[in-house]
């Protein structure tokens, strides 16, 4: 088993040299005039060449991607031999997918190729987060499957790639398996640094933990990368099928579509990362997991990269409602 699980496959406690210290106010939550909440964070600006050109916070200690890691997953993917002649599986494969039909219909046909039931698929049963697509299930009766879990297009992947190494696809999440163990070094590779943890993400995979600057490095590694290359194909994929990497009103695939050319991922606890053909790459995380902080202090990262569209505009600011109606904002600190 790798570092940080029992032979079981449960995770046991790991003690790095250095953990994440948290940082800097990065957001205000302002209310009809009155600052009445605060987010830290840090956030890691890199320019061009890779050069760190604004920083707040801790940005070289470890946290958890948590799912802005799935592009450097799926290169580790393709690089053991999985084969995807629609680039938009490709996108599906470095998806947190919202579980709308477009999405469930697209993991059910990748998993029907290879002939396997969605029983093989180790994530956990959810129900899709976009909240139409939420109520229709319910409204027809049904629950949470392994499908509509928003991982449920990665672990088609793994699977895919299991059968297409030779690998087994028994314990395929575990961190000992031959699959995560190339996923690792993938990991390692573009961030430039060792994986400081392992964890259990919130679908049963490994989470492996490096720092912000290490996760920015990768992201410009992955919009930098040569055409033809697995890491190129992935980033084309994503771009390319922006709604497919998230949803119809997911803040990744808004922003992809409205600033073209940025490859973006959301993580959970407030994480996001984003990569621009020679502007350069940053990488977010809020301390407390908050998603409402993590866009507008995108939004601001962005700016100091001299990057302006509509999109930013929007997301630069989130309104706080009142009665129905907007009576403040969460507005960048930094």
């Amino acid at each position: 088993m790798g570092a940080g699980w029992t032979e079981a496959g449960t995770p046991v406690p790991f003690h790095p040299v250095r953990t994440y210290a948290g940082g800097a106010l990065l957001a205000e939550v302002v209310r009809s005039g009155f600052v009445e909440g605060l987010h830290r964070g840090s956030v890691v600006v890199l320019d061009a060449s890779g050069a760190v050109l604004a920083a707040a916070g801790d940005v070289t200690a470890p946290v958890f991607p948590r799912s802005a890691s799935k592009p450097m997953q799926t290169v580790g993917m393709l690089r053991a031999g999985l084969r995807l002649t629609d680039p938009a599986d490709l996108a599906l494969v470095s998806a947190s997918h919202a579980g709308e039909d477009f999405h469930l219909a697209r993991v059910a046909a990748l998993l029907a190729s290879a002939g396997l039931d969605r029983s093989a698929l180790a994530c956990p049963p959810d129900l899709p987060l976009d909240e139409a697509a939420r109520n229709a299930v319910l409204l027809a009766g049904g629950g949470p499957a392994r499908i509509g879990m928003n991982c449920s297009g990665k672990h088609t992947g793994m699977l895919l790639t299991c059968l297409a190494a030779g690998w087994p696809i028994e314990g395929y999440p575990l961190p000992g398996h031959p699959l995560q163990q190339r996923i690792r070094a993938t990991v390692e590779e573009f961030t430039g640094e060792p994986v400081a943890a392992v964890g259990v993400d919130g679908c049963g995979a490994p989470v492996l933990a490096v720092s912000l600057t290490g996760l920015a490095r990768a992201y410009l590694r992955l919009v930098h990368a040569e055409p033809g290359t697995p890491e190129r194909g992935v980033a084309d994929a994503m771009r390319a099928h922006p709604e497919i990497v998230g949803g119809t009103g997911a803040e990744d695939s808004r922003l992809m579509r409205g600033l073209p050319g940025t490859l973006a991922k959301i993580g959970a606890e407030g994480v996001i990362a984003a990569g621009l053909p020679g502007v350069g790459a940053v990488a977010v995380k809020i301390d407390d997991g908050a998603a409402r902080a993590r866009m507008p202090v995108l939004v601001a990262a962005l700016r100091r990269l001299g990057q302006d569209a509509p999109i930013l505009h929007e997301y630069a600011r989130l309104p706080l409602l009142g009665g129905g109606v907007p009576v403040g904002v969460v507005r960048p600190a930094w």
